[in-house]
Parts: structure tokens; C-alpha cells; sequence
């Protein structure tokens, strides 16, 4: 793409043998005081294979992402809705998989480096809030599961945005929030300061990375400081989410100087784009770390953009604002939590997020209900044609054991920190007895339609509030140890508020709107002053076994409040239908929330789904028969001629590549 972007590679290995470093500071203040004096670390394993992460051509040649070369994965198309023909890709030291190729590129040379997983994934957020912001930003949250190969050891991070400090319950439905007379925020919540959190994801990459990190935090943003400085060429997805969003990105000014032409109108897919300011604050957060957001001069630009009044478009359009102070940004704190895990079938054993994210309780209850069929049964016909035609009973057996996990979790599931989950919290709602109970509900001839929350003692509401947007990145490094997170902006280009060169996100409206259900009970989702809204991210780990002792795969996807459905195909299409990386990641997406629809992905229209579709209604199911954007990737760890190798799996339903080393 340019002379300094092809330099950064050539050169980044010698960087990483006179930098590379551990890191085993664990204290978050000695992160804030020092990014860059880390110890020396000589035992890093670096890649010297000069095809390593580049894409592997028809001809046999080797492709460097973002070259511009024919076959370049980088080089800007339409958004397209499905990508046929993707094969799954091996590797054998390490590879990433994320949803757009520059982000999987900068990642990829990270580990050629020498670098751990943890190294690739600040990389890959820093390039995925420049070239995909309408799914991501610096200024959004995380949720991180890391497993440590050395230790076998499980760990979730938590880096979600919390609700300023001043909220309360009715902060996203009245200007005045004591007031209840009080409008509701203008022009629309979402676009309001009021949906903005105050964001996570680079405390967390910073606590991980100071954690398991071993180049130098400093070296891990050259790749996108040199994309914002000189320029990438717009991908089909973003061409298309501004222009679909313009009417609000237009109330910004820092928005249109980004993302419109000087004669105001959108910019087009393929069209070379810099963004300074963006370059500048990775700079920022490079040399200080993350403290550069989170205190000086950044935290007060964010502040003063959330707490805007008029926009900047001619019309000055009233914005409510934001109750966001510096002090809410200063006393930001990641959470690590403990992980959801749990056996599937005695044979594996699956780790995935806990609270504030539904998102694992409900896909360890599903697979805790399946456990009750024999699924092996029901596998897709075909499965070498992406993935396959799910069969009836499986898709009717899947979508009616998440009308029950989504039950519980509209019910139940929140922030544990203010409003703690039922009985004996997590280890009632996945026990497996409680879960056989539940599958005795599921009549294999009828759905069920809209399932009731399991009984506990609580005196919950019921909230059914949609989440929306995301992106996944999944990891394993040299060393064995492996990343697999959901980052998030929330909504398309989030709240639309763009500081710094990076975007604002409207997380806040993943909490309920209204603090009580149509009975008048409190909802355990409502908005509270310092809460995490609920989330459906989903990343996970599963290990052969019972013990996190044998990594197997990892796997993860963004879709809002259908990720529970992605993440769950993706397992059943692994472990139980003996799918490969990509055929599990390919095949059809399918579920249910708790709703009388059951979710049937269009996407691929070379698949002819009117049997699935008729066999479905016979049984009872209302059909939505729509496109699904979910972006899964998923990494297993295979034996091929008694060789272990990391199979990689990319979502054809985005602009995503698999990279390793070697040409993939």
C-alpha cells in the first residue's frame, strides 16, 4: 500500500529480538506509571519464513495482505453477503482469525515477532477501530477469554463500559433524569450522549498485556499508525455503513472531516482514507499507555464530546448530553472475573464469559439441555458444501433449548456486581440437573414458542432488550496460549460521537430503557450509577476432556443478541456433527430467542433451505428467513498424519482471512 507499511514488516522482527521483552508487572498503577520499561525476555520464538502471514494464491504464490497484488484479500469489494468457497486453512506454530484482513495482518506479523496472543490482539483492536469503526473502537468495551498454555489456566476479563457515575435508572428515557415530566433525550437516545459508556477495552488489552505480554507495549501499534497516517483503502462494509448512517454521522464534525468528501457527501468503497488524529492517539496511548484515555487531555476531549448540546450541523440540532465527568474515566477498573466452565458430554470441557455478558450462562445451559439428545443423529446434509443443510430435528432440538437459556437469561442475567443472580448464582442455572429438567420440556414434535424463566426465588422482570453490533478475533501463539474476544462499538459507527479520531459507542443502550416490565417489576438490566450493561458476547474456549489441560478450539462471534445462537452452531457443528474449522464457521446460521421465530440465515442462496424451512413450520415454528451478519472465527487444534496443526475457520459473511505462519 505504501513504502513505510511494507517496511514495518521487513523490519519488525529485528525489532522484536532487540525489544522483546516479558512482562509480569501485575499491578494496573505500575502499568499507568510505565508501558515501555519492561524486562528483557531473549526466549522469544520468532518466525524468521519469509511467506509467513501472507495469503497463499491459486498459482502457489504467496500474497502480502494489503499490497494492492491480484489476490490481495485487502483490496476493497462491495459488501458482499457470503463468500463462497472458503476452505479451512492449517498452520502449525500460531494463527489469527478477525473479520477484516488489515487487522488479521497486523496481528499475524506481531506473532511472527515473537509476540503472545495477548501482543496480536492490541495490535488487531488498534487496526480494527481504524478500518471496521462501525463494529469497533478504542472507546468501546471487551470481553476477553485467555487461556494460558503454561499454567492451564482460564481467565475472563472484563473490560465492558459502566454507566456514568450519576445515572440512574432513568437516564436513558428523561433529559432531566429526576424529572419525571422530563422529554425523553433528543434527537434519540442512542444518539444522545446518553448512550455513550465510559469505555474498557484498552484498560483491558493494557491489564492483559502487562500480564502475558512479551514484545513491548509500545511496538504493538506501528501497524496502525502507519495505516492512519498514510492511508487504506475503504472496505465494502464500512463504505457502506457510512453511507447508511450519514444523517447522524452528520451532526459531528469530527465525523464528516473523516468519513465525507469536502462536498459532504459519503465516501466510497476502494477510496484511499487517513485519519491523523487517529494516528495520533495511538501515538498517545503507545508512549503512555492507556492512561492517555483515561486521564489529560484525551479523557477531556471524550467528556466535553459526550456532554455536547448542539450538533455541528447547520441545522444545530439539540443533543442531549452526557452525565460523563472525568472522575467516572479515572476510576475505570477491568474486572477479572472467574469463567463459566463446564463438561459437554464428559468429553469436553467449555470456558466462556460470565456477568456482565449473558452470553456464556446461556451457552452453557444450551449445551448443558443438549447434552439430554443424541445430536451425533442430526447432522447437516452435505457438510462439504459450506458447512451443509442443518436437519430439522437438530435445528428444532438447538432453537427450543435456547428459547429456554434465553428465558432465563431475560430474567435473571445482569450485572452481578449490583444485582446478584438467583439461588446459588451460576452454579444453579448450569447444574445439570436442573438442566435435564429443562429438557424435559422440549417436545420433539412441537415448539414450544415462548418458554418461562426456570423458577427461582426472585422477583425479577423480564427484559428483552436487543443488543447489536460487535467483532471477534480469535488467537493462538507460538506458545500455546490462545485469545479468543468480542470487542464492541455497540450499534453501526456506535453513538455517532467522534473525538480524536475515534468513534464513541452508544453501549448504554444495552441496558433496558425502562427500569421496571410491563408488570411494574424491576428489571435486573436496568441502569444504574457505575453498572455494566448486560451483554450477549460470547467468546469461548473448549478443551478436550474435563480440564482445561488439552486446548481444542476456540471460537467467538458479534450479531447483539443473536451471538448466543452463532456461538452455539459453531460448537454443535464442531463436536457433535464433526464439522471442520470452516465448515462449522460456514454452515447456516439458525436458533431461536425466546420468541415464537426461529432464526434461519439466508445468507448463502446457494443453498435451497425449503425443506429445512417446511419441515420446520410442520413442527410449530414461526420462520425468519433473513441474512445474518454474524462474524465468527474459530481455531481447533487437530492431528493431520499424527501432526498437530491449528485448523482456522473465518465467517464468509464478512470481509475476514485466516493467517499463520507460512502462506494460508
Amino acid at each position: 500500500m505504501n513504502h513505510r507499511y511494507s517496511f514495518f514488516f521487513s523490519s519488525l522482527l529485528a525489532v522484536g529480538i532487540l525489544q522483546g521483552c516479558g512482562n509480569d508487572t501485575s499491578s494496573d498503577q505500575a502499568s499507568k506509571d510505565s508501558n515501555t520499561d519492561q524486562p528483557s525476555n531473549s526466549n522469544l520464538i520468532i518466525d524468521q519464513d519469509p511467506s509467513s502471514c501472507s495469503k497463499l494464491a491459486q498459482d502457489g504464490s504467496s500474497v502480502v495482505v494489503g499490497s494492492n497484488q491480484n489476490g490481495d484479500p485487502a483490496a476493497p469489494e462491495g459488501a458482499s453477503g457470503y463468500r463462497l468457497n472458503n476452505t479451512v486453512k492449517y498452520a502449525d506454530k500460531y494463527m489469527v482469525v478477525a473479520n477484516t484482513p488489515l487487522a488479521v495482518k497486523a496481528g499475524c506479523e506481531i506473532l511472527k515477532a515473537g509476540g503472545s496472543a495477548v501482543d496480536a490482539a492490541v495490535a488487531v483492536q488498534a487496526v480494527l477501530g481504524l478500518v471496521e469503526p462501525q463494529s469497533s473502537t478504542i472507546a468501546g468495551s471487551g470481553f476477553m477469554m485467555y487461556y494460558d498454555a503454561k499454567s492451564k489456566t482460564v481467565t475472563a476479563y472484563d473490560g465492558r463500559e459502566t454507566a456514568p457515575a450519576a445515572a440512574n435508572e432513568y437516564y436513558l428515557i428523561r433529559q432531566d433524569i429526576h424529572d419525571p415530566a422530563s422529554p425523553a433525550p433528543v434527537p434519540s437516545t442512542r444518539r444522545s450522549g446518553r448512550s455513550i459508556g465510559v469505555p474498557g477495552v484498552m484498560r483491558l488489552l493494557e491489564q492483559a498485556q502487562q500480564e502475558h505480554g512479551k514484545l513491548k507495549w509500545d511496538q504493538l501499534f506501528n501497524q496502525a499508525i502507519d495505516l492512519a497516517d498514510h492511508g487504506f483503502r475503504i472496505p465494502g462494509r464500512l463504505a457502506d455503513a457510512i453511507a447508511s448512517n450519514a444523517d447522524h454521522l452528520a451532526l459531528d464534525a469530527n465525523a464528516v472531516a473523516t468519513y465525507f468528501y469536502p462536498d459532504g457527501t459519503p465516501r466510497k468503497v476502494g477510496e484511499t482514507m487517513t485519519n491523523k488524529a487517529y494516528a495520533k492517539t495511538l501515538e498517545a496511548l503507545a508512549s503512555q499507555g492507556a492512561k492517555a484515555m483515561y486521564s489529560g487531555a484525551m479523557a477531556e476531549n471524550i467528556v466535553a464530546k459526550a456532554g455536547q448540546t448542539i450538533g455541528d450541523d447547520a441545522a444545530r440540532t439539540p443533543i442531549t448530553p452526557s452525565l460523563m465527568t472525568l472522575q467516572d474515566l479515572s476510576n475505570y477498573q477491568v474486572k477479572k472475573r472467574t469463567p463459566i466452565c463446564s463438561t459437554y458430554r464428559d468429553r469436553y470441557y467449555v470456558c466462556t464469559m460470565p456477568p456482565p455478558s449473558s452470553g456464556g450462562i446461556a451457552v452453557a445451559q444450551t449445551l448443558g439441555i443438549l447434552e439430554n439428545f443424541d445430536m451425533s443423529k442430526y447432522p447437516p446434509q452435505n457438510p462439504e458444501n459450506e458447512g451443509g443443510i442443518p436437519d430439522v430435528m437438530g435445528v428444532h432440538l438447538v432453537s427450543e433449548t435456547e428459547r429456554l437459556a434465553y428465558a432465563d437469561r431475560d430474567k435473571y442475567v445482569a450485572d452481578t456486581d449490583f444485582v446478584p443472580l438467583p439461588a446459588k448464582g451460576i452454579t444453579s442455572l448450569i447444574d445439570k440437573n436442573y438442566l435435564k429438567q429443562r429438557a424435559a420440556l422440549i417436545n420433539p414434535n412441537q415448539s414450544m414458542g415462548v418458554a418461562q424463566a426456570g423458577q427461582f426465588d426472585s422477583n425479577s422482570g423480564v427484559d428483552t432488550t436487543v443488543e447489536h453490533g460487535t467483532t471477534q478475533f480469535t488467537i493462538v501463539d507460538a506458545y500455546g496460549n490462545v485469545v479468543s474476544m468480542t470487542s464492541t462499538v455497540e450499534s453501526s459507527m456506535g453513538s455517532f460521537h467522534m473525538v480524536d479520531g475515534f468513534l464513541l459507542s452508544n453501549q448504554l443502550t444495552d441496558f433496558s430503557a425502562n427500569p421496571v416490565d410491563q408488570t411494574g417489576a424491576l428489571l435486573a438490566n436496568r441502569v444504574e450509577g457505575g453498572k455494566r450493561p448486560r451483554s450477549t458476547m460470547a467468546p469461548t474456549l473448549v478443551f478436550k476432556g474435563t480440564t482445561a489441560d488439552e486446548f481444542y478450539m476456540a471460537t467467538g462471534s458479534p450479531g447483539g443478541g443473536t451471538i448466543i445462537q452463532y456461538v452455539v452452531k459453531t460448537l454443535v457443528g464442531a463436536l457433535d456433527w464433526n464439522l471442520n474449522a470452516q465448515q462449522a464457521t460456514s454452515l447456516v446460521n439458525f436458533g431461536a430467542t425466546n420468541s415464537p421465530n426461529t432464526n434461519i440465515d439466508s445468507s448463502n442462496d446457494q443453498l435451497s433451505l425449503l425443506e429445512l424451512i417446511d419441515g420446520l413450520k410442520a413442527k410449530g415454528h414461526g420462520i425468519s428467513n433473513t441474512a445474518q451478519t454474524s462474524g465468527i472465527a474459530t481455531i481447533m487444534k487437530v492431528k493431520i498424519d499424527k501432526q498437530s496443526k491449528y485448523a482456522g475457520g473465518v465467517d464468509p459473511r464478512r470481509e475476514g482471512i485466516v493467517l499463520g505462519n507460512g502462506a494460508l
